[in-house]
């Protein structure tokens, strides 16, 4: 019998490890489009809630403005996104999705299909697993 490392048995090194799998299945699925994994999160998020700041943006994303602001410099160069400026407060960026942006929610449609494919799990343990980081994810804030 095969003792378990210790490593293995780090709940942290499991997320993490289970992370970066993630975002390697994610990779080749991307790429072809020009997309990150984290440029697809922020795309996600305009998808969901439309037009917002970039403050509220990095709040929802979890993502301070020393990250965020280049993913968003990039897909703005790639024609997804507009940023701009709010006219009672300049310090206030409003990020908007281009028709670009919208016609990738298309294209894109059928990841969590083929990441819930690449993953081998069944609809209810996927939803488990979801479920499970969610709580996680909570009791840390």
């Amino acid at each position: 019998m095969v003792n378990p490392s210790a490593l293995d048995q780090m709940v942290c090194f499991q997320l993490y490890a289970a992370s970066r799998a993630m975002t390697g299945i994610y990779r080749p699925i991307l790429e072809p489009h020009g997309l990150t994994y984290p440029q697809l999160l922020v795309l996600v998020a305009l998808w969901d809630n439309g037009p917002t700041t970039v403050r509220d943006l990095g709040q929802h994303l979890h993502l301070d403005s020393g990250t965020l602001s280049p993913l968003l410099k990039r897909l703005e160069t790639a024609g997804h996104v507009t940023r701009t400026r709010g006219s009672a407060d300049e310090r206030t960026v409003l990020v908007t999705l281009t028709d670009t942006g919208h016609a990738l929610r298309d294209t894109l449609s059928d990841i969590p299909t083929r990441i819930a494919c690449a993953v081998d799990l069944t609809e209810t343990e996927f939803r488990q697993l979801i479920d499970l980081l969610s709580r996680v994810r909570g009791a840390t804030h």
